[in-house]
């Protein structure tokens, strides 16, 4: 018995010994590093009436049954910006409330909701960006339209719970080339 008590001892000082040298220090939560490539464009023809330049890290998803409506998706990103287009037929103020409420309806979980003007005269492109902050779906929406014929919205998505921490590389990627195909985008005549 006398053996086993100081056996016990024995391991307790061991024990109370080999906790006196590190203190116990929580590690902070950690995100994967995103290498992202450099910028680069390329100029889309498409079947449509306007043009536009997306990055050459992106492709096009296009949809069969509306013409004019693709997804820029990023493969290395699993984000898409879903793009469609709609004529214009005395329903501008329509096209422009929903383009509005798709935005706002994320008031709930944005922390904010920014809007950028989109003016550019001699190209006829006129527009509203919507930089959505906080744990929101589409962090970034815009619609461009001439005003009188053509009306395009565009949203961007991840395939992923939104995060700001972890998505905000992505995002600022995300977000400069949305910048390039809004200062890019053409009419055509």
């Amino acid at each position: 018995m006398k053996r086993g008590i100081s056996a016990l001892l024995f391991l307790f000082v061991i024990a109370l010994s080999s906790c006196a040298e590190e203190e116990a220090v929580p590690k902070p939560i950690g995100y994967f590093r995103i290498d992202l490539p450099g910028h680069s464009y390329q100029k889309k023809d498409l079947d449509c009436p306007f043009s536009v330049e997306i990055s050459k890290y992106s492709r096009l998803e296009t949809f069969e049954d509306q013409p004019c409506w693709f997804n820029i998706y990023y493969p290395d990103l699993d984000a898409r910006i879903h793009i469609t287009y709609r004529p214009v037929a005395g329903n501008l103020r329509d096209f422009l409330e929903e383009a509005h409420n798709l935005a706002f309806e994320h008031q709930i979980k944005a922390n904010s909701i920014k809007t950028q003007k989109i003016s550019r005269l001699a190209d006829n492109v006129y527009g509203l960006a919507y930089n959505l902050e906080g744990s929101v779906a589409t962090p970034y929406q815009f619609y461009l339209t001439d005003s009188t014929d053509h009306f395009l919205r565009g949203s961007a998505y991840f395939n992923t719970r939104p995060n700001p921490d972890s998505l905000k590389p992505a995002l600022a990627y995300l977000q400069k080339d949305m910048a390039h195909f809004l200062e890019h985008f053409e009419w055509k005549e």
